[in-house]
């Protein structure tokens, strides 16, 4: 196999540049594929190390080892680079995508070398949140999984297996889980938006730094949770589609920050003040995981 620390990343927008930024500080040789000049001079001006290219053409393809797509969440795009790749990457290269919600035996349906093809879910923002999902598709080579989460693990990344293609994969699921819950008990009149967030961060989400949901249940017991389970689960929310409170506001064109308002109001400076309160939060929280790194 190539060394996995040549790198090629096929996209250069916020998760393209923020997965570049991980390769690079990591040691890789890293190239970065982005059409549109303003995104790779901006990618330039942040890793200099960084080998910027306009096109798939310019890559050094001989020297690649794995390539990390993250172009925009469309199958047919990303179906058509893959076709690409096979053409050009090496035939032992990793061909990895980052989407969020396509199976990635979609995108290589059909494609040869199907068995070197696997999800390679980082979380926003990637260049700070530790984990990395690797999703292997029916047709993924279990000893090329194991190679790519080594690599993962030695970029500084903690990857977790999934092994099934099931949509949102592993993490996504338990947010969606958790967030239909939380618009339910807002549409319900349970609590606001303000208290949910509260409950979360305050609650039961302050533990999440120190142990995950499962191993919490051991600390806690397990005869315990399954009595609260059995009095709590039939009344949870068990929706289908979308809470009205959601659907409301992006019907209303709510989109949060972004529009400047979402479920909470956001001018330009209250916006910019939370987005550096978020940073120095999500700093502070790898500080106190770093020896849980290592």
């Amino acid at each position: 196999m190539n060394p996995l620390r040549t790198t090629a990343v096929i996209g250069g927008g916020t998760m393209g540049a923020d997965v570049a930024h991980t390769l690079v500080h990591a040691g890789c040789e890293t190239h970065v594929v982005e059409p549109v000049a303003a995104l790779r001079d901006a990618i330039a001006k942040r890793l200099p190390a960084a080998k910027l290219h306009a096109s798939l053409e310019t890559v050094p393809w001989p020297r690649i080892g794995a390539v990390i797509e993250a172009i925009p969440e469309r199958l047919e795009p990303k179906r058509a680079l893959f076709t690409d790749l096979v053409r050009l990457a090496p035939a032992d290269a990793l061909l990895t995508s980052n989407s969020s919600a396509i199976p990635i035996g979609k995108i290589g349906e059909g494609l040869a070398t199907r068995e070197r093809m696997f999800g390679l879910h980082y979380f926003m923002p990637a260049h700070q949140v530790p984990l990395v999902e690797v999703i292997y598709s029916e047709a993924s080579d279990a000893a090329l999984g194991d190679a790519l989460c080594d690599f993962m693990r030695a970029t500084g990344k903690v990857p977790v297996k999934v092994r099934k293609d099931v949509p949102g994969f592993l993490a996504n699921r338990l947010k969606h889980a958790l967030c239909r819950e939380a618009f339910a008990l807002i549409d319900a009149g349970v609590a606001t938006a303000e208290d949910v967030d509260l409950a979360v961060r305050f609650g039961f989400g302050f533990r999440f730094i120190a142990a995950g949901p499962v191993l919490q249940r051991d600390l806690a017991g397990l005869d315990v949770h399954c009595a609260a389970a059995a009095t709590i689960y039939p009344d949870l929310a068990a929706g289908t589609k979308p809470a009205k409170v959601l659907a409301d506001h992006v019907a209303a064109g709510h989109h949060g920050m972004k529009s400047g308002r979402g479920f909470f109001e956001w001018t330009p400076e209250r916006a910019q003040r939370e987005r550096e309160r978020y940073a120095r939060r999500l700093e502070a929280a790898l500080a106190l995981v770093a020896d849980d790194l290592q």
